[in-house]
């Protein structure tokens, strides 16, 4: 594991400001590794949105709906996050969006989303389908490849950073917001993108409780890597 630098540069630093990632003199395996997560869920991303978009043209809609479909998922957002905060870290972004995806608190929040996204896929929807050849090698870089390869970079290159109750709730703020949008958005289409929180085949009481027990594993994973991160040397 890097060792936490206590003292980065003024350009990486101002009065009142956090450390961002990677800090002074990064190593040249941080920003490989930073790069290549990035890549590959540009790529991913890149990839999802052709076959949504083609699958909805072939219906004769509108490449605007395909774009909506894709909106629709949990992952495809997610790994949009892990695209954004990655590239920011591999380029050393200086803008104020690039020093936001910088943050160590805000590369968690994100490593925690690609985890949670993972983790659901695996445990929740793996076997509702089984994809073959191209597609399949797409599905396992969305929900496996991405999620190990963030937890790998967590592990290694982020330091232990200071961590405030109101930090812990606004990382509630991006599941809380999809579940209630995704909702919304159904009980107006009829189209929920994921069967346990399909309203139509399930009903509201079912629902609620299903999200209930998503939002409190959220919480969970949440929890763990704060403990982790509490437990890492200064």
């Amino acid at each position: 594991m890097s060792k936490p630098i206590s003292s980065p540069p003024q350009s990486e630093l101002q009065p009142g400001s956090e450390h961002v990632l990677p800090l002074h003199t990064p190593g040249t395996a941080s920003l490989l590794l930073a790069a290549c997560i990035a890549t590959i869920a540009w790529l991913s991303l890149a990839a999802q949105t052709d076959i949504t978009v083609h699958r909805m043209l072939a219906r004769g809609l509108s490449v605007f709906d395909g774009i909506e479909r894709l909106s629709s998922y949990l992952t495809n957002l997610t790994v949009f996050a892990v695209a954004l905060s990655f590239s920011c870290v591999a380029a050393l972004g200086c803008s104020s969006l690039g020093r936001f995806f910088r943050k160590p608190p805000v590369v968690t929040a994100v490593v925690v989303y690609i985890v949670f996204v993972g983790l659901a896929y695996n445990l929740l929807l793996r076997h509702l389908w089984t994809p073959s050849g191209y597609r399949a090698a797409l599905n396992e870089c969305l929900h496996t490849v991405l999620p190990v390869l963030s937890v790998i970079y967590w592990v290694l290159f982020v330091p232990r950073f200071h961590l405030t109750l109101r930090q812990c709730l606004l990382w509630l703020v991006y599941p809380l917001s999809y579940l209630c949008i995704t909702l919304w958005r159904g009980s107006t289409s009829d189209f929920y993108p994921y069967p346990f929180i399909d309203v139509g085949e399930l009903g509201y009481p079912h629902v609620l409780l299903n999200a209930s027990l998503l939002v409190l594993a959220f919480i969970t994973l949440m929890g763990l890597f704060i403990a982790l991160n509490h437990r890492r040397p200064h």
